[in-house]
């Protein structure tokens, strides 16, 4: 069970002091029996005229950001420390008549899961579909754990990562065909062909955790990342990440769900000036291990949970 430190900071730069509208930050990990919040920090730069916390739909908590005057640069600092605790080996309680696909979800689930079972993107030529079944067998019974552990690493077996600055995610049918994206072009991707079995899944922003001396172990990293969750009956909630082959929650923070991306984006605003004014934004996510000899939550650098 490491205890985790997260460092996440986002800096605006502007060509001259500009105005800002409202902003909603994500960042805050969701607390959890398998991750507990230990302490959290914001600081905002410069500081809002009010900073206001609320749950959105999905239960994840959004801090919401109101300004007043001008400034050339805009910078969000969070700081986190979590207890974690990783399924090494995940071996998923399913419901017996889950256990192997296909399945279906029971009249009290379907009501809640209907949504996030519907497809978001269109795939005219049924090329997510075909992948999709391409993991099935042909007397089309397999596994419900195998089928989407498989799934899972073939994206990172057979696909490029390719880390993308562009807001917004790759049309999953242009990922498949290209073979290449961004983890959030892989977790949409990797959402849409289990739609297109039948089964619920929605999408995950959150940390990357690369253990110190084994930086090559993930990609992704350095920024937030994405990944995915299926609903499987007696387990609930389960983790996938296609852009590493991770199959449970294994080095992975949670931050916040969604049935879209659109829904979960880490921050997002506005400011008032002219388009020439914005310089560009920089990202910087730094995830380490924490000493839990040395560490002390009521010291300097760990702000109390609030």
């Amino acid at each position: 069970m490491p205890i985790l430190s997260v460092r996440h900071v986002t800096t605006y730069r502007y060509r001259q002091p500009v105005a800002f509208g409202e902003h909603r930050i994500m960042f805050r990990p969701r607390d959890s029996y398998d991750q507990r919040l230990i302490a959290a920090s914001l600081t905002i730069t410069p500081e809002p005229a009010s900073l206001r916390w609320l749950h959105d739909v999905f239960g994840n908590c959004v801090a919401v950001a109101v300004f007043q005057g001008r400034a050339s640069a805009l910078v969000f600092d969070c700081a986190i420390t979590l207890d974690h605790t990783p399924e090494l080996t995940p071996d998923f309680p399913l419901a017996p008549h889950a256990a192997f696909y296909p399945f279906s979800y029971g009249a009290d689930d379907i009501a809640d899961l209907s949504r996030s079972i519907e497809r978001q993107h269109p795939d005219p030529r049924n090329e997510i579909d075909a992948w999709a079944r391409g993991f099935i067998p042909p007397n089309g019974r397999i596994a419900t754990q195998d089928l989407l552990a498989e799934m899972t690493r073939s994206v990172r077996r057979n696909f490029a990562y390719l880390a993308r600055f562009e807001r917004g995610v790759q049309d999953p049918v242009t990922t498949l065909r290209l073979k290449r994206g961004s983890c959030r072009d892989f977790a949409v991707l990797m959402m849409e062909a289990v739609r297109a079995l039948g089964m619920a899944a929605r999408f995950v922003s959150g940390y990357l955790y690369n253990p110190r001396g084994d930086r090559d172990r993930h990609v992704g990293g350095g920024s937030t990342h994405a990944w995915v969750q299926v609903y499987l009956p007696g387990a609930g909630w389960i983790e996938f990440d296609p852009t590493n082959g991770i199959v449970g929650n294994r080095d992975l923070i949670r931050v916040a769900v969604a049935r879209d991306p659109r829904q979960a984006v880490p921050l997002h605003g506005s400011f008032f000036g002219f388009p020439a004014d914005d310089l560009g934004m920089t990202v910087s996510v730094a995830v380490d291990e924490v000493d839990p000899n040395g560490f002390d939550p009521r010291g300097p650098n760990a702000a109390p949970v609030r």
